[in-house]
């Protein structure tokens, strides 16, 4: 079985304020996560394999932007020391 048959998956925004390595300018930008919910019962047709699997698994997110645009110079930068995965 796949990862994605044991969670719902759920889009969501969170604002961060990063600031630009190429001009210094500080902003809030909006950083797009996708959350992953572990579903309440395990899916039909399930192995032991996927039982245990399904067992240890917990809620989490996943960043899915890695670059920014920057609201005053309109360069692209990366997302610095923020992290992509984020247990809940």
């Amino acid at each position: 079985m796949d990862e994605r048959d044991f969670f719902n998956e759920q889009k969501e925004s969170k604002t961060a304020n990063f600031s630009c390595p190429h001009c210094r300018e500080r902003a809030d930008y909006e950083v797009r996560w996708l959350r992953r919910t572990k579903k309440k019962d395990l899916p039909r047709g399930a192995g032991e394999q996927d039982r245990a699997r399904f067992r240890n698994s917990r809620d989490y997110m996943v960043r899915i932007d890695d670059t920014l645009d920057c609201k005053k110079c309109r360069r692209r930068f990366d997302i610095p020391n923020a992290q992509s995965v984020v247990f809940i």
